[in-house]
């Protein structure tokens, strides 16, 4: 959720740092700022509760008026904060000063104990000037300066007094000196001809950096002409460098309107390579004996939102397929959940740095062997896991998933089906018809696309104004009803819900009256006629997203006969296809409503912070 970008180069730093927050904005955030320290040796902080460009017309007023002293440096730092604890105002925003104006601060994530931190230093009589915890980094580093004047010691110290998770990049307007430093929450530095870089995302760096290094738990580096890089106080090589994932050009939105409409539009290419990736390792086992896991008798999916649909999908698949009990963790609600013997825990996550994920996996009895699925490799998730996964997504901006909805679900059913061969529970030659069936998914979902481009726009305009929406599905359509309600509510801020159609009679019923629009994804169940029959005879507006006939005639339809090979009507992850223009109806409404679909209102894109009434980052 909050971003931290920060620059040491040979120009003005100010530039970059703009840069770098403009391609953090889609994480979500409140406020934004930057530190840069000027010619006169001081750090000039400029804050704003609103959005990136209008911090760029500030700095573009103050480099205006500003005398030659004033003039900034090649060092700085810069932050997006998502407002948690401690309101929206300036003073919240990063970056945070110590009482001298010498050190500032940009922090992402928790410090637990910040509030004793904070007594203590206020009986030593350091003033504070905000509300969040990430003010006491500062004053920590501060009163360690007193003692020596080594910034890289003195961040040690400070951060050894911390409790929870930090990314902190410190900025000393004395001598110019940058450290940063991070424990169970991501950042990496970068060097290139332009300079040394440290963000919270590789994404914002990616125009300038062609490779990276992530810090990991307990790590601090001295950015400079030699980096100095100590793990848990001792001193410690250079890490060697990871290529970046991102071209800079796949960040850019090219003839697309938006990001969301240009990710939606990647998804066949993204199944497509995913599916080379791995179609040959499925049939044969060989994706599952690779990743070295025990042998399991359950399978427990941890995850959230959109991942935990798509981990439906793939519960959905190993149950259909191997008989494999599984358990559906919600993980923000962990506590009481108690797992079997036997059981593999899937932990998904698009950024692998979902708090409540990583939470959720250090409240699940340790014994229970974990399997991340995420488009990073180099996050907390990744690093947490026994083995990992990883989607091959590529970049994705806009806050509501989408390509790597289908990436999960892609990489995740293939990977049980691998599972489920290695373990004997599979034919292989059943197994490679189903690989033969998912390598038809990337026409099926261009097919979609097209369909839902051509019809979208008016069923949108004919919903508009409606206050609240249903979504129907039964068996394998349901997890795929689900995310179209999510992505409704996410984009639209239009209430919607998804049941299963059996489900109906019992209670969301009473929510249809005239011309309440009801969502149907109709994978080819007659049991749901029934559902369409009820809704329409109290005067609902009934949407069909299905075969040939249906309102969406988005879900391909294959021969009886191939269709039979897994002895049933459809392939058991469901009609995936229909994703997309339940994707591309949550987008046109809430265009069609004056929303901005990159960036929805009180959403973000990495969701670092926990429930209420737990430890939460004030960014």
């Amino acid at each position: 959720m909050c971003g931290i970008i920060a620059a040491r180069v040979t120009d003005d730093a100010t530039p970059f740092l703009l840069g770098g927050l403009e391609r953090l904005e889609y994480r979500g955030y409140d406020s934004v700022g930057l530190a840069v320290r000027t010619a006169a040796g001081r750090n000039a902080t400029i804050r704003s509760v609103s959005r990136v460009g209008d911090l760029r017309a500030l700095v573009a007023a103050r480099a205006a008026t500003a005398p030659a002293s004033d003039a900034s440096t090649g060092v700085g730092i810069g932050h997006t904060r998502w407002a948690t604890r401690g309101a929206v105002r300036e003073e919240n925003a990063h970056p945070h000063a110590d009482c001298t104006g010498r050190i500032s601060v940009v922090h992402n994530g928790i410090v637990e104990n910040a509030d004793r931190l904070r007594a203590t230093l206020e009986g030593q009589g350091h003033v504070f000037r905000s509300e969040v915890d990430s003010e006491v980094i500062g004053h920590l580093v501060e009163r360690a300066l007193r003692v020596d004047p080594d910034l890289l010691l003195a961040v040690q110290i400070a951060t050894a007094q911390l409790e929870g998770a930090w990314a902190v990049v410190v900025l000393d307007a004395r001598d110019g000196r940058m450290v940063a430093a991070a424990d169970r929450s991501p950042l990496v530095v970068a060097r290139s001809a332009r300079g040394d870089f440290v963000a919270s995302d590789v994404g914002a760096i990616a125009e300038w950096c062609e490779t990276f290094v992530p810090l990991r738990d307990g790590d601090v580096v001295e950015l400079g002409e030699a980096w100095s890089w100590s793990s848990g106080g001792v001193a410690v090589p250079v890490p060697f460098p990871t290529a970046s994932p991102f071209a800079p050009a796949a960040l850019e939105l090219g003839d697309h309107p938006d990001h969301m409409a240009k990710e939606i539009d990647e998804q066949p290419a993204v199944v497509a390579e995913v599916l080379d990736r791995v179609r040959h390792r499925t049939s044969d086992g060989s994706t599952w004996t690779g990743l070295g896991l025990p042998a399991f008798d359950r399978l427990a999916v941890v995850a959230c939102g959109t991942s935990l649909h798509a981990g439906q999908v793939i519960a959905s698949t190993v149950r259909a397929l191997g008989a494999v009990p599984t358990d559906i963790v919600v993980a923000s609600e962990v506590e009481h959940v108690v797992l079997g013997p036997g059981t593999l825990v899937v932990a998904i996550s698009q950024s692998g740095e979902t708090a409540d994920v990583l939470r959720a996996l250090d409240r699940l009895d340790a014994r229970h062997p974990v399997l991340a699925l995420t488009d990073n490799v180099h996050s907390s998730l990744a690093r947490r896991a026994d083995a990992v996964l990883e989607c091959h997504a590529g970049p994705e901006v806009g806050v509501a998933a989408t390509k790597t909805f289908t990436a999960q679900v892609v990489v995740g059913v293939t990977t049980v089906v691998s599972a489920l061969v290695a373990s004997g529970r599979l034919e292989p030659t059943r197994a490679a018809a189903l690989v033969d069936a998912l390598s038809e998914l990337p026409e099926r979902l261009a097919r979609a696309a097209a369909v839902a481009a051509d019809r979208v726009p008016l069923l949108a305009a004919t919903v508009r104004d409606a206050p609240g929406f249903l979504f129907l599905g039964r068996g394998p359509g349901l997890p795929y009803a689900a995310e179209g309600a999510l992505k409704l509510t996410e984009l639209s801020s239009r209430w919607a819900e998804a049941y299963p159609a059996g489900e109906l009679k019992h209670g969301p019923l009473a929510l249809v009256d005239d011309g309440t629009p009801v969502v149907v994804v109709d994978h080819g169940d007659p049991r749901l006629q029934s559902a369409v029959a009820e809704v329409r005879a109290r005067g609902g507006f009934v949407v069909t997203i299905g075969g040939e006939g249906s309102d969406l005639p988005a879900i391909a339809r294959r021969a009886e006969a191939t269709d039979l090979a897994w002895g049933r009507a459809v392939a058991p992850w469901g009609p995936i296809e229909a994703v997309v223009p339940l994707q591309m109806l949550a987008r046109e409404l809430a265009l069609q409503l004056g929303c901005d679909v990159d960036k929805p209102r009180n959403l973000a894109k990495s969701v670092t912070v926990e429930e209420p009434g737990t430890p939460t980052s004030t960014g």
